[in-house]
């Protein structure tokens, strides 16, 4: 176990630590033995050779690796991974999508936030969060086809969805001295998205105006209406997904309450078959021991609908 251990710490990837049953992941809760399982994030390196890449792999399957989530996708990669013995799913960044093409023909499917700043030209925080507007009628249909592009390859086992969210409203405390601000409350440049399309459906749902309303960014059927919007996205990947026979998972923030409130994220609604929390406890000020408490609020709020796996980073990040 030290050895394991030791390895975790030096691999410079992200890590999830899982508890499934080995002979059907994603479909059954832990046993209560409580088998452990680890996950890899992972960059495939295109230019790597097939000896690296297999003395690397059978390095992770030695430590206790089951599987890996490749961010881009490579044959060799996923060939090789499947040799060895790991499952390999695909990792998709999909609410935010920074492709040229799209940035230079479709601006309009970029969110906008409270001031009036699109995605596509200002992003917020840094250059690459370009997040698309859930709410526009062409935004779910694209984001499905590009979930299916990879759901249809033979060696994809799965889907791992990523930054399936608006951007952060609000940063981790950790990060605010980074962009000097300071986010004690909800400031007009990072609060998304009020797109004309955002506001044409709210409309139509709930008869109100958003851009009549005082304070927007305190309004609960405003804010329940973004979650709605995400949630309607990944459900829709995750009956296209049904169409392969594969799992779709995803990358969240720590905490039901932490993902609402601060990237307008409401996974406990999600069709998922299984749900992988970013419990970066170093993010957020917090002790090792939040990382547990953390898991018991996720496990809490979800009351058995998916497994729940705590997805935590090498120390040296």
């Amino acid at each position: 176990m030290n050895n394991r251990r030791s390895f975790i710490k030096q691999a410079g990837l992200g890590l999830a630590a899982l508890h499934l049953e080995r002979s059907s992941p994603f479909l059954q809760p832990a046993p209560p033995s409580f088998t452990f399982d680890y996950w890899l994030w992972q960059r495939p390196n295109l230019s790597e050779e097939e000896s690296q890449i297999k003395k690397r792999f059978q390095s992770y399957k030695e430590a206790g690796i089951r599987g890996l989530m490749f961010e881009n996708y490579s044959r060799k990669h996923f060939q090789l991974a499947k040799e060895i013995g790991f499952e390999a799913h695909r990792w998709m960044w999909t609410m935010n999508r920074g492709e040229k093409e799209l940035l230079e023909n479709h601006p309009e499917y970029y969110a906008v936030s409270r001031s009036g700043k699109s995605c596509a030209h200002t992003p917020p925080y840094v250059g690459y969060y370009r997040f698309l507007c859930p709410s526009h009628p062409d935004v779910p249909p694209y984001l499905e086809e590009k979930a299916r592009e990879q759901l249809e390859k033979d060696d994809v086992d799965g889907l791992h969805l990523d930054y399936i969210r608006y951007p952060d409203v609000i940063l981790p405390v950790n990060l605010w001295d980074n962009y000097k601000l300071d986010q004690s409350a909800e400031l007009a440049d990072y609060d998304f998205c009020y797109s004309k399309y955002s506001k044409d459906v709210y409309r139509k749902e709930t008869g109100i105006d958003i851009d009549k309303v005082a304070r927007p960014e305190q309004s609960p059927s405003w804010r329940a209406f973004r979650y709605g919007q995400i949630t309607k996205v990944v459900n829709r990947i995750c009956t296209a997904a049904k169409d392969y026979g594969k799992p779709v998972t995803a990358a969240v923030f720590p905490t039901p309450d932490l993902a609402r409130r601060i990237v307008r994220q409401d996974w406990t609604q999600w069709n998922l078959s299984a749900v992988f929390p970013m419990i970066y406890h170093g993010f957020y000020k917090e002790p090792i021991s939040w990382i547990g408490m953390a898991v018991e609020e996720g496990v809490k709020a979800l009351n058995g609908k998916f497994p729940l796996y705590c997805g935590t980073l090498p120390s040296r990040f």
